[in-house]
């Protein structure tokens, strides 16, 4: 099932326009497009939920997962949780502003689930989160841990690493 959304979420669009890094503005005013096996809208609650190989565009960003749950809360921000398949990650790619003569730079993170929060204009990557920045095709930062948040408003990232238990450790 393709469905365009355009008419009844246009404000979702708003949810993943800031996307990672510094954020290709001009997304901000392209159409969003999901491709879903299912679809289930509650206009009174204003969530909707995607299902079923969920490809999610707008612009230069490209949102893969099992399944997208979005929210808007009463002030009109929007909120976002991508799902991965089980033992799978989602996926989440976007084009970086970069001046004129500067290569390409993208972002691309993949973890079991994705969070963006806007309000805070920030995505989170949890569990078996990996983000990449690439400059043209080329990786140029490489990064990995259980939690990784992205702070588009600061251009800031956190990493947080699992704790590997070591048995018979003292501790």
């Amino acid at each position: 099932m393709k469905t365009s959304i355009l008419p009844i979420f246009v404000l979702m669009a708003l949810a993943f326009a800031p996307g990672v890094g510094q954020a290709e503005k001009a997304d901000r005013n392209k159409p969003m497009n999901i491709e879903a096996d299912a679809l289930r809208h509650d206009e009174l609650k204003q969530t909707s939920v995607f299902t079923g190989r969920v490809v999610m565009t707008k612009g230069s960003i490209v949102l893969r997962g099992a399944r997208l749950d979005v929210r808007q809360d009463a002030e009109g921000y929007q909120y976002g949780v991508v799902t991965a398949e089980p033992g799978k990650r989602a996926f989440f790619r976007q084009k970086r502003d970069t001046l004129p003569g500067v290569p390409d730079e993208f972002i691309e993170g993949e973890s079991e689930v994705i969070e963006y929060d806007g309000r805070a204009d920030n995505v989170r990557f949890i569990t078996r989160a990996e983000m990449r920045r690439y400059r043209e095709s080329v990786v140029t930062d490489e990064l990995s841990g259980a939690v990784i948040v992205y702070n588009n408003l600061t251009d800031v990232f956190t990493v947080d690493g699992q704790r590997k238990s070591t048995a018979g450790a003292a501790g």
